[in-house]
């Protein structure tokens, strides 16, 4: 597990490598990510949008950003957390992923960027 903490906000990743949606030999490497967003403040946020960074080694860097995760834009209440799962595709089947969540504070109308931690993507394939 990849965690770390900013204004209160914990977020959580686990990622694992997708062995039944990959295809090795056609440059298919598919990695499962769960995410866990704990609110650990005092008061309650919504997440509006976020922005990925994605290392594919040998096919570098792709940005990809846009409004919610998964389609929502959570409020997460104090003492409350979210958790969602989504996919990555990666070509080399090694690589890392890294992004920040922009959380609105619903008192001071704040936008916080929560980061979100690096975290390795390596299939099960080239592990061995």
């Amino acid at each position: 597990m990849f965690s770390t903490t900013t204004f209160d906000i914990k977020v959580s990743v686990v990622p694992q490598y997708d062995i039944k949606n990959s295809f090795p030999a056609e440059n298919r490497f598919v990695f499962r990510y769960n995410i866990s967003i704990e609110n650990l403040g005092r008061d309650t946020i919504k997440l509006m949008s976020r922005k990925w960074l994605i290392f594919d080694l040998g096919y570098g860097f792709t940005e990809v950003a846009g409004e919610g995760v998964i389609g929502l834009t959570p409020i997460i209440e104090p003492g409350d957390n979210f958790t969602y799962f989504s996919n990555v595709l990666l070509r080399s089947g090694v690589g890392n992923m890294s992004g920040t969540f922009y959380c609105k504070n619903l008192l001071s109308d704040e936008i916080l960027e929560v980061e979100v931690p690096k975290f390795n993507l390596v299939s099960e394939v080239l592990n061995n």
